[in-house]
């Protein structure tokens, strides 16, 4: 379930990208961006009202306080996105954003960092991230 879960998280996100690019494109970054974190906060209250209505009080109990940073890092994921989008197109930039996200979740896999269990180096795991990043380089070959 999770791989399927995973594959549409992954279509949802480019087709996002191309979605908020074109926003873009009719008014202005910030603009876009705010567009859709304003949208994504609407969905979240309805989903909220509907499926439990939890504690909202529980978020001052959260710890380490750096990790409720997740929503200002999400208005500069959207920023990014429509950014690179923009200048790569679709397809090139959602490959390097995909090995970027690799990248940086073995990191923090293998040191252990922002409360996640630490991983032992493995040679596998670094053999498909250069494998990885051949493939951005066929993909972006022209001849």
């Amino acid at each position: 379930m999770g791989i399927i879960i995973a594959l549409i998280s992954g279509a949802l996100m480019s087709i996002q990208g191309v979605f908020n690019t074109q926003v873009t494109k009719q008014t202005s970054l910030w603009v876009s961006t705010g567009w859709v974190q304003i949208s994504a906060f609407i969905v979240c209250i309805a989903a909220w009202l509907f499926t439990g209505r939890e504690s909202i009080s529980a978020l001052a109990q959260v710890s380490p306080k750096y990790i409720l940073l997740g929503g200002v890092i999400g208005a500069f994921i959207t920023m990014t996105v429509i950014k690179s989008m923009g200048s790569l197109g679709p397809a090139q930039a959602a490959l390097l954003i995909v090995v970027s996200q690799l990248a940086v979740a073995y990191v923090i896999e293998l040191f252990g960092l922002f409360g996640t269990e630490k991983q032992p180096f493995q040679w596998s795991k670094l053999i498909g991230m250069l494998l990885a990043v051949g493939g951005i380089v066929l993909f972006k070959w022209e001849h």
